[in-house]
């Protein structure tokens, strides 16, 4: 059974946001909001929570994991950064956008694409993730919570503890989230490549 925490979408709790992260630690997999859809995310390197999300979303050993990091310093520790992608990327973080970028040697190799060595990257905007970022001090590994047989994902908190109350360990209401998942843009060529339309717009990243 999943714990349950109602936290406030403005101002998150820090006892609440520090019982959340210890979870994490201890190996736990949880479900929080997120600027553009709910999220399912666990710590970076833990192969036994990656697996588990993987069975809750019914995932191949390909599919991309996101790391949701807290700041720009940190995205850049992941991911291998130029001055002209720093700039975008400093335009429009944080927000609802996954940007794709070359791994560097700090990223565990389960995580990246096999073929590419790249990696999803993303600095939200909603005030709980931040606060359980920068709490845990590590960006979190995350992919966004859409069941196997459903279109879109899942928007209200009682009914993802309905769906997922035995599957995870805390569910993390932070009110309604939305229907679209981030809009995906493949920055590790070197023309940027809307690669998924979702909250942030097309045109909003042509550069």
């Amino acid at each position: 059974m999943s714990q349950f925490f109602s936290i406030h979408p403005e101002n998150p709790q820090l006892r609440l946001i520090r019982q959340a992260v210890e979870i994490v630690r201890a190996g736990g997999v949880i479900v929080y909001p997120t600027d553009s859809a709910y999220a399912l995310g666990c710590q970076i390197g833990d192969k036994k929570a990656l697996d588990r999300i993987r069975q809750i979303r019914q995932l191949d050993k390909h599919h991309n994991f996101t790391l949701m990091c807290r700041d720009l310093s940190e995205l850049s520790a992941y991911a291998k950064v130029d001055n002209q992608v720093f700039r975008l990327l400093k335009t429009y973080t944080p927000g609802p956008y996954t940007f794709i970028l070359d791994a560097t040697a700090e990223v565990p190799r389960r995580l990246m694409h096999p073929k590419r060595k790249t990696i999803g990257l993303r600095v939200p905007g909603n005030p709980i993730a931040l606060a359980l970022l920068e709490e845990l001090g590590e960006p979190l590994m995350s992919v966004t919570l859409i069941m196997p047989t459903d279109e879109y994902p899942l928007t209200d908190p009682y009914d993802i503890r309905d769906t997922l109350e035995h599957h995870v360990d805390l569910i993390v209401d932070g009110g309604y989230c939305g229907l679209e998942a981030t809009t995906v843009v493949d920055l590790s060529g070197d023309v940027p490549q809307i690669t998924r339309q979702g909250v942030g717009r097309f045109e909003d990243v042509i550069v």
